[in-house]
């Protein structure tokens, strides 16, 4: 299939659908609910689903946490292949250094909790009131 990408400079498309287009979200409703919650930006700006996106506009997106901050390079208005796909954007060298040191963080972080199964028994809770300074 031929997809038709353009690379105009007076090409656009609402931000929801080249979000999903993009494959940043896996449907369009979900790229709309997350430009409603402000995890999107274009120039610095938040926006609404209905905003306009152009080649050569800065974006900003939230997703889970990490941020992609990205220039775009082409319009397409239909969903196609990962490779069809990263054709649209090209990440800032600055933004994807920060974006990889944000994902090495969160692969080396250890939850707390993690050893802890369900509620603290007697004797857990005994230990954490003794640490704590409680239960005099």
């Amino acid at each position: 299939m031929n997809y038709k990408i353009s690379t105009e400079p007076g090409a656009r498309l609402r931000i929801d659908k080249w979000l999903w287009a993009a494959r940043f979200f896996k449907t369009r409703s979900l790229a709309a609910d997350a430009v409603e919650k402000g995890r999107v930006r274009i120039g610095g700006a938040p926006v609404k689903p209905s905003k306009d996106v152009r080649v050569g506009d800065e974006v900003e997106i939230s997703i889970e946490g990490v941020v992609w901050q990205i220039a775009v390079l082409g319009i397409c208005d239909v969903r196609g292949p990962a490779s069809v796909a990263q054709t649209l954007y090209a990440e800032s060298e600055a933004g994807r250094a920060k974006r990889l040191a944000e994902q090495d963080r969160r692969r080396m972080f250890r939850e707390p909790a993690a050893e802890l199964h369900g509620r603290p028994t007697k004797r857990d809770r005994r230990i954490i009131d003794k640490v704590s300074g409680g239960g005099d």
